[in-house]
């Protein structure tokens, strides 16, 4: 490595600034009951959710991306100084075979930026900021990646089907993050990636793709809401491994940049069920208040860590030397992780 690659490689990449969006309108646990007919009492409990945010129909995906970016887009950077857009969000967007990055790109402003997408539905905010870096590292010419994510799934939920329970607590939102080479807030360490592809077919929307083309018969029998092929099946196969990967996953990039679990000062997980949640901090060691559960948001497809974060600055949770994980998991399944250390003043 010659000196102008050392000195690249030096140079601290990292998360500089966070921004999220929420739709106005909320949908309560008691409102939720009446749609579902599950207790509000095991809504809150179970599901780990007291409310969510629900987006009308003036609101599409890239419509929250937006919002969440021009928190700080256009007050803490110039849109021009942008030079990367990856949209990490939700694949359920405005239009079908469409991408929404041009459209944030072009509506933020930032024409020195070229756009483009990455989808790996709920995990994909760890690897955004893998391939954030990893192009930071890679290309001197790139200084301000953009990651910015939507995500309106409490559409594609069916509450009148019962093998998508475990979804009932998909909501709205958007989120954004400036990762920055020379970023002097946090340092973006090292990823680790998990993949079992024997679940590859048991979460999808049926109707619509190529096998089965959007009809009169996929409307009327409702194959245009997300589904689960066979719910015990699934449990089945995915309840003895979900937790262990998740820790796995967690100590493989922990490992990656030469810590520990113990290491760890603060958690940031998708939302999942409350006993998930609490499982996976006994098996690392941690409390409830090391971690960021989104009990009031609900699951954002790959958004939830990258919310997070934003919370936990909001809330003072970070000082200067933490490390915090990102940590999510997406049907098919993926299980990612990404560890950054806070470098900033006490936040």
């Amino acid at each position: 490595m010659n000196r102008k690659q050392s000195n690249i490689a030096s140079v601290s990449i990292g998360i500089e600034e966070t921004g999220v969006y929420f739709p106005p309108h909320i949908e309560t646990a008691d409102l939720l009951a009446q749609k579902t007919g599950i207790p509000a009492s095991v809504i809150i409990e179970k599901f780990g959710l007291y409310e969510k945010h629900v987006a009308d129909d003036t609101l599409h995906v890239s419509d929250l991306a937006i919002a969440a970016a021009t928190s700080f887009v256009g007050k803490k950077i110039r849109p021009e100084e942008l030079d990367v857009i990856i949209y990490f969000g939700s694949p359920h967007k405005d239009y079908y075979v469409w991408s929404c990055a041009a459209k944030i790109q072009h509506e933020l402003g930032a024409t020195n930026a070229y756009a483009f997408e990455i989808m790996n539905v709920s995990s994909c905010f760890p690897i955004a900021l893998k391939v954030a870096k990893d192009m930071l590292t890679a290309d001197n010419s790139i200084r301000n990646i953009l990651l910015v994510a939507g995500c309106k799934e409490s559409h594609i939920i069916d509450y009148d089907n019962p093998r998508s329970r475990f979804m009932f607590n998909f909501a709205d939102g958007g989120t954004a993050a400036l990762v920055t080479r020379g970023a002097s807030k946090s340092r973006i360490l090292q990823s680790a990636v998990i993949t079992d592809g024997s679940f590859h077919d048991d979460v999808k929307v049926p109707g619509g793709g190529s096998k089965n083309p959007a009809s009169h018969d996929t409307v009327e029998k409702r194959l245009h809401y997300i589904d689960v092929t066979n719910p015990s099946g699934m449990k089945e196969r995915l309840d003895p491994i979900s937790v262990p990967a998740f820790v796995k996953v967690i100590e493989l990039a922990l490992q990656k940049s030469e810590k520990t679990i113990q290491d760890i000062k603060l958690l940031l997980p998708l939302h999942t069920k409350r006993s998930m949640f609490r499982e996976l901090l006994q098996r690392l060691g941690l409390a409830e208040d090391q971690a960021i559960y989104l009990d009031h948001h609900g699951h954002m497809s790959a958004l939830d860590p990258c919310i997070g974060l934003h919370f936990a600055q909001k809330k003072h949770l970070l000082h200067k030397g933490d490390i915090v994980v990102a940590v999510s998991a997406g049907t098919g399944y993926t299980w990612a992780a990404t560890v950054l250390e806070w470098m900033g003043e006490d936040c």
